[in-house]
């Protein structure tokens, strides 16, 4: 899958690239920003792996048409893992006329490739809300 926005080279690049990617609105572009391996995890609390099903995931905010806030809280690097705990918005009036007020706290893991290139491992939005998984 090429890539049509830079990817971080530094671990401090990952939110700006994050950014750039959620906010094209384009799925496509945004599934370049995951490893592989990676997965997205829902407000439930369940995971879901591989692009169909992350593509799916992100399909529900991008339909918001709405761009998001980012504030990084935390960043934490071991050799090619980053943990990122990051504080999120979607506000504003969605595509649909409603007024959309989402706000989370996430907690994310990042892992630099073979490409020197960093993806989200480990996409969790809601990372530090109680779920209950159905």
């Amino acid at each position: 899958m090429s890539n049509k926005l830079a990817l971080a080279t530094t671990p401090e690049g990952i939110v700006p690239a994050l950014l750039a990617h959620l906010n094209s609105l384009d799925v496509e572009v945004m599934l370049g920003f995951y490893d592989p391996a990676g997965m997205i995890i829902d407000a439930t609390g369940k995971s879901h792996v591989g692009h169909a099903q992350i593509g799916a995931e992100l399909e529900k905010y991008f339909s918001l048409g709405l761009e998001m806030s980012i504030t990084q809280r935390h960043l934490f690097v071991a050799d090619n893992i980053a943990s990122l705990i990051l504080d999120w918005s979607y506000i504003g009036i969605a595509r649909d006329g409603t007024m959309v007020n989402m706000v989370a706290t996430a907690t994310d893991i990042a892992r630099r490739s073979e490409d020197g290139l960093w993806r989200y491992l480990i996409d969790n939005p809601f990372g530090s809300a109680r779920r209950e998984i159905a």
